[in-house]
């Protein structure tokens, strides 16, 4: 089997008792462990991720985490790590932690003859995007955007790890508590095959002739999982730290959704 799992975001200050939900990730994956070949984690794994030149003694929280993924290395499990929106600040930290082969961009790769194009999903747009959204959506988009090339400058990355870790921990963990709270206050559901950014993009995708027979996405923390008029399926993967959702993908090429209770 091979799993596929996202957005825990390990260590939010929004999520009541992180420890209790790191502990049941664990679970998770030593479930997993008991028939997988790999294991595909798409992003936003930590609510926080960055890796300074100073020591950051607060890494040690996610001990437990990564001992688990070594765990698993040990057992001949491969380890697929995606950066999110969230812990893209990773040059070679986790990679060492976990044993897992870190990705940067998305991929697609062929498994039991399934064609499969994995990515987080930020910033994934189709061509004509707007002209798809009206002018607040558009907006709203191209801000994040512009928030999105900053994440990612050289400069900046580099002028954020010179920080020592108490300062730049204490922003990057409210920023993102903002965003989770925000998003557990106000939950942004499903928009619809005609408004669903990374269904949009599957099917631009798909019209290029790029085909894929599955799309797996997570960021949105909403489980999706929609057949395209080409046959493609776009899976979102919701996420692991309050709908528990996952998918797997057999020795037949099927892929299903499940529940972790």
């Amino acid at each position: 089997m091979i799993y596929f799992l996202s957005d825990a975001h390990l260590g939010s200050l929004a999520i009541e008792r992180g420890w209790a939900q790191q502990k049941k990730l664990i679970d998770l994956l030593e479930k997993m462990s008991e028939d997988a070949v790999s294991i595909y984690m798409l992003g936003d794994m930590f609510d926080f991720w960055m890796e300074y030149y100073h020591h950051d003694k607060t890494k040690r929280q996610f001990s437990p985490f990564f001992k688990q993924l070594r765990r698993l290395r040990k057992r001949g499990i491969r380890i697929h790590f995606f950066t999110g929106n969230h812990d893209l600040w990773t040059f070679g930290g986790i990679e060492q932690l976990s044993g897992a082969e870190v990705h940067y961009e998305p991929c697609t790769i062929k498994r039991y003859g399934k064609l499969l194009y994995l990515a987080h999903g930020d910033g994934l747009l189709p061509r004509d995007w707007e002209q798809l959204y009206p002018k607040d959506v558009q907006r709203k988009i191209k801000n994040f955007i512009k928030l999105r090339k900053i994440f990612h400058n050289p400069f900046l990355q580099f002028c954020f790890r010179s920080l020592p870790p108490k300062w730049g921990n204490k922003f990057g963990y409210e920023w993102a508590k903002r965003s989770r709270m925000k998003e557990l206050n106000h939950p942004c559901p499903y928009k619809g095959e005609d408004q669903e950014e990374l269904v949009l993009f599957a099917k631009d995708q798909e019209s290029r002739g790029n085909h894929r027979d599955y799309y797996i996405f997570g960021h949105r923390h909403i489980p999706l999982d929609l057949q395209l008029a080409s046959g493609a399926r776009v899976v979102i993967l919701g996420d692991t730290f309050k709908e528990w959702t996952y998918a797997k993908l057999d020795d037949k090429g099927n892929l299903t959704m499940h529940t972790y209770e």
